[in-house]
C-alpha cells in the first residue's frame, strides 16, 4: 500500500505541470474561438497535428532507451546521457533542414496549402528545440527530481500562454503568432535545462551503446507514430472530408474533452520509472494489479464528472460571455467519446509494463498500428455519415482496440493477476451512474452521483493496510 501511495505522490507532483499545461491550454480555447475564425483554428489544428507526428520522429524513442539503460545501474550515466543526447542533437539538425527545404510539400499534404508553408518552417524550429529537452527531462524523471521537472515545464507553459495572448490580442500576427509563442516557450525550457544537461554531458559517445539503444528504441517510433496518428489523423481526414472550418470546431471541442488526458498523462509520467524499479521484486505483479484497480476507479470518476458537468459549464454565460463562442457548440457531442477514448488509453498504459519488462517492445508497434487502422477506417466510414461524431467515435474505438491487444499480450507473456471481479464491479457502477444521470438529468442529481461514486469505488478497490507491509520502499 505504501508503494502505491509513493506512486500516487510522484504522479501528483509530475501531474502538477501537466494539470497547469492542460488548464492553461484549455484557457486558450476561448481565446482562439474569439480571435480566430473556424477555418483559421482548423489551420492551427492541422499544423499541430504535423508537429505531434514529427515530434515522435525527432525523439525516436531515445528517452525510453535512456531510461531503460540507465535505470539498471550497470551503465555509466555520463556515457549513456551523452550518447543519447548527441544522437538526438545530430538527427534533429538534419530533420529540421529537411523540413524547411520541403515545407510547401508538407503544407499541401496536410491540407492547408502552400501559402501557409511558412508555418511548417516555424514548426521545424519548435521541433528542434523540443527535441533537445527530451533526454534532460527523462533524466529528471529517472532521478525523481520531480519538482525541477515541474518548474521547467510550468515556466515554459506560462511563457507559451502569455505570448499567445500577446500575439493574438495585441498584434496582427494572427495564426503566425501562435507559432512564435511556441518557439519562445521551447527556447525558455531549453535554457532552464542547460544546468541539467551540463551535469552529465561529456565528450563521450559509445557506438556499441547507441546500437543497443536504437535496437530497444526503434519499436517506439512506428508505435509512437501510430499512437499519435490515433489522435491526429482525424484532423487531416476532416480537412479533406469536411473542410477547415469543421476541423476548427472539432479541435475546440476536442480540447475540452482532452481533460481526461490529464489523469493519463499524470499517471504515465510516474508509472514507467516506477514499474521498472520494482519489476524484479516478488510482489511486483500483485502490486501492478492493484495499481490498475485504483487507476480505473479514479479515472472513471473523472470521466463521469467531465461528461456530466462540462455541457452545463460551457452553456452557462460568465459576465455575459460563454467559455467558447457559440459558433463552436455544435461539436459538443464528441466530448464523451474523447474522454472515453482517453480512459481506455490509460488502461493501455497500465498494460505496457509487460512488453517493457520482457523487452518485447515490438508489440507496441503492432498494437498502435492496429489502433491507427481502426481510427482511419472509422473516420472514413462514419464522418461522411454522422460528421464530427464519427471522428469522436474513432478515438474511442481505436484506444479500445489497443488496450485489448495489449491485455492479450500481457496475459500471455507476463501474466498479472488482475482482479476481474473488482474491475467488473467498477464497470457496473459506472454504467449505473450514467443511467441515473440520464434518468434524472438535473444538476442536483449529477452532483449527488459524483459524490456517491468515489465512495462506492473506493470500497470496491480498497486493500487492507497490511497488504504490502512486507515491501521495502526504494
Amino acid at each position: 500500500m505504501k508503494l502505491i501511495k509513493k506512486l500516487g505522490q510522484e504522479t501528483l507532483i509530475y501531474g502538477t505541470s501537466t494539470i497547469i499545461a492542460r488548464l492553461l491550454n484549455f484557457c486558450l480555447v476561448p481565446l482562439y474561438t474569439y480571435f480566430l475564425v473556424t477555418s483559421e483554428y482548423g489551420i492551427v489544428a492541422a499544423v499541430f497535428s504535423f508537429l505531434a507526428l514529427f515530434n515522435v520522429i525527432y525523439q525516436y524513442g531515445m528517452d525510453q532507451a535512456y531510461l531503460r539503460f540507465t535505470s539498471d545501474h550497470q551503465q555509466d550515466k555520463e556515457e549513456s546521457f551523452s550518447t543519447a543526447y548527441f544522437s538526438v542533437l545530430c538527427t534533429s539538425v538534419l530533420l529540421s533542414l529537411l523540413i524547411v527545404c520541403t515545407a510547401p510539400l508538407w503544407a499541401k499534404l496536410i491540407g492547408i496549402g502552400p501559402y501557409f508553408s511558412y508555418l511548417i518552417k516555424l514548426s521545424a524550429a519548435v521541433l528542434f528545440l523540443d527535441a533537445l529537452t527530451v533526454i534532460p527531462f527523462a533524466k529528471l524523471r529517472l532521478q525523481h527530481r520531480a519538482w525541477r521537472f515541474v518548474t521547467v515545464r510550468t515556466t515554459a507553459i506560462v511563457t507559451n500562454v502569455a505570448f499567445n495572448i500577446y500575439f493574438l490580442a495585441t498584434t496582427s500576427y494572427g495564426v503566425k503568432g501562435i507559432f512564435y509563442a511556441s518557439i519562445i516557450a521551447s527556447s525558455a525550457a531549453l535554457l532552464l535545462l542547460l544546468p541539467v544537461i551540463k551535469e552529465d554531458l561529456r565528450l563521450k559517445f559509445s557506438k556499441e551503446l547507441l546500437r543497443k539503444m536504437l535496437k530497444f528504441a526503434w519499436p517506439f517510433v512506428p508505435s509512437g507514430m501510430a499512437s499519435i496518428l490515433v489522435n491526429v489523423i482525424d484532423k487531416p481526414l476532416l480537412v479533406f472530408l469536411t473542410g477547415l472550418s469543421a476541423v476548427g470546431v472539432y479541435q475546440a471541442n476536442f480540447k475540452i474533452g482532452v481533460f481526461m488526458m490529464l489523469i493519463v498523462s499524470m499517471f504515465d509520467q510516474a508509472w514507467r520509472p516506477f514499474f521498472l524499479q520494482h519489476a524484479k521484486e516478488p510482489y511486483a505483479k500483485p502490486l501492478f494489479a492493484q495499481v490498475l484497480n485504483y487507476f480505473t476507479a479514479f479515472s472513471m470518476w473523472v470521466a463521469l464528472g467531465l461528461g456530466f458537468l462540462m455541457p452545463v459549464i460551457i452553456r452557462t454565460p460568465i459576465f455575459g460571455h460563454y467559455f467558447i463562442h457559440p459558433n463552436y457548440w455544435y461539436g459538443l457531442n464528441i466530448i464523451p467519446f474523447v474522454m472515453a477514448g482517453y480512459f481506455f488509453y490509460g488502461i493501455y498504459i497500465n498494460f505496457i509494463v509487460a512488453p517493457v519488462i520482457t523487452k518485447k517492445t515490438g508489440i507496441l508497434m503492432y498494437a498502435t498500428i492496429l489502433g491507427a487502422i481502426v481510427s482511419v477506417a472509422t473516420n472514413i466510414f462514419l464522418v461522411p455519415k454522422v460528421g464530427l461524431l464519427g471522428a469522436g467515435s474513432a478515438i474511442m474505438l481505436s484506444y479500445i482496440s489497443m488496450a485489448v491487444t495489449m491485455f492479450i499480450f500481457t496475459q500471455k507473456n507476463y501474466p498479472i493477476p488482475y482482479q476481474y471481479n473488482k474491475l467488473l464491479a467498477l464497470a457496473l457502477t459506472g454504467t449505473l451512474a450514467i443511467a441515473a444521470n440520464c434518468y434524472f438529468n438535473t444538476l442536483t442529481a449529477k452532483i449527488v452521483i459524483l459524490i456517491l461514486f468515489p465512495l462506492i469505488a473506493f470500497k470496491i478497490v480498497y486493500v487492507k493496510k497490511d497488504f504490502f507491509d512486507h515491501v521495502t520502499i526504494k
